[in-house]
């Protein structure tokens, strides 16, 4: 294998700087569409009549629909081009957007929120194995790392400005909204739809690629090969202890986490003077984002305390966000709230990494996609179970109640990662 070469801006070609900016303007466009929704979305269900049971078997719907996809769609951007398919995954979005600006009625909504999932699992991996390949056909042997670095960049920046402008619009306009019977947060969405027309467009004629010929069977054979899939990695897990605690240990997370994670907005709207609320609740989005990206670049200094023991520093990882969660809960305030949701948005991003080093370790080269499959369909059957349990008791009984729960559920991660600490000191799995 050839030396890379150090990254350098200036030592590159015109080509390959081109093909960054192209890309890293297209994530800014293409995340700032969905930012516009992302701050206001159980806001806009709210609006619509939907009690908090309802909003969360939405996101589950979504959530599921996305799993249930990306594994059949897997390797169809490889076959038919990744461009075909990245218009494809727009077109789902602009259909789900309509649908969603059309109805109030539950299932209309369900199937918006179903195409939403299928666009993301048509999103996967397509233009970022564009974007690598052609990096490397017009700089050979350059390290890509700073290249991709500066696109996830352009990414997290359009989600966070998107969901500013989400937040901000309806405050701005939603009273002219309803002079013309439509919905305050239409206005976020309808300017979603009209971005990603705008992502549509960008698509066609600064993405070039070499088109490919069509083959139907790739995607009959993708959705064929699903259950064996999932069944040949269920299989996998079972015969590595290890990795089966672990994801165990990811399915509980998921489950405390993710309510949170969709229900905040309902919680924390109504200590807000109705004025200025969505803007509140679009920059805090934002933050929510920022303080994410924050807690992911700790985490490597989180780990040196604990010394490299994965599993301890998720354990301690999960023992302070049951005790952030509770207290989150238990917030009346804005001031109070803001200061806790970051500080949890913060731990939140620091999970990832240890998770992810424990899992990378304990498989090899030739089952590695596999297991980030089933990791995957994990995480996703977490967060909807999660969501249902949570979106009943917070119906029944309160939010508060709905999370003071979910932090149960953290108890027992940090439990099973002490257990799965001791295992892997053993060197056992």
């Amino acid at each position: 294998m050839a030396t890379e070469t150090e990254f350098s801006l200036n030592g590159l070609t015109d080509t390959a700087r081109r093909h960054i900016r192209v890309f890293q303007i297209h994530q800014f466009l293409d995340r700032f569409a969905m930012g516009l929704t992302v701050a206001v979305a159980a806001l806009a269900l709210t609006d619509r009549g939907m009690d908090l049971l309802q909003i969360s078997l939405l996101f589950s719907i979504y959530s599921l629909t996305t799993v249930v996809m990306e594994l059949p769609f897997g390797g169809l951007a490889d076959n038919i081009g990744r461009k075909p398919v990245f218009l494809a995954a727009v077109v789902a979005s602009l259909i789900s957007l309509a649908l969603f600006l059309s109805s109030s009625d539950f299932g209309v909504l369900a199937l918006s929120f179903a195409l939403i999932g299928f666009g993301r699992a048509l999103r996967s991996g397509t233009l970022d194995a564009w974007f690598v390949e052609t990096f490397t056909a017009a700089a050979p042997d350059v390290d890509i790392q700073p290249a991709l670095a500066k696109a996830h960049w352009a990414n997290a920046i359009g989600l966070a400005v998107g969901a500013i402008f989400g937040g901000l619009l309806p405050d701005a306009f939603g009273m002219a909204a309803l002079k013309y019977g439509i919905s305050t947060y239409d206005v976020s969405y309808a300017a979603s739809f009209a971005a990603m027309v705008g992502v549509l467009i960008y698509t066609l004629f600064a993405i070039t690629e070499e088109p490919r010929p069509l083959n139907p069977q790739a995607v009959i054979q993708g959705f064929v090969n699903v259950p064996s899939v999932i069944a040949g990695a269920g299989l996998l897990a079972l015969k590595h202890p290890t990795v089966s605690m672990l994801l165990t240990v990811l399915l509980l997370f998921l489950m405390a986490t993710n309510p949170v994670e969709v229900i905040w907005p309902t919680y924390a709207w109504p200590m807000l003077d109705e004025g200025y609320a969505n803007t509140v609740i679009g920059a805090l989005t934002a933050g929510y984002f920022f303080a994410i990206a924050f807690g992911a670049s700790l985490s490597p200094h989180i780990s040196r305390i604990f010394r490299r023991r994965h599993a301890v520093t998720l354990a301690a990882i999960f023992a302070c966000l049951a005790v952030v969660q509770l207290a989150l809960a238990m917030q009346g305030g804005i001031t109070g709230f803001v200061g806790v949701f970051v500080l949890y948005s913060v731990i939140l991003g620091a999970s990832e990494t240890p998770a992810s080093s424990i899992l990378h370790r304990c498989v090899e080269d030739r089952q590695r996609s596999t297991m980030l499959s089933l990791r995957s369909l994990v995480q996703q059957l977490g967060a909807a179970t999660g969501l249902v349990m949570a979106g009943a008791l917070a119906d029944i009984y309160s939010t508060s109640v709905a999370w003071g729960v979910g932090a149960i559920f953290l108890l027992m991660a940090m439990i099973l990662s002490l257990v799965l600490a001791k295992r892997l000191a053993a060197g056992a799995g």
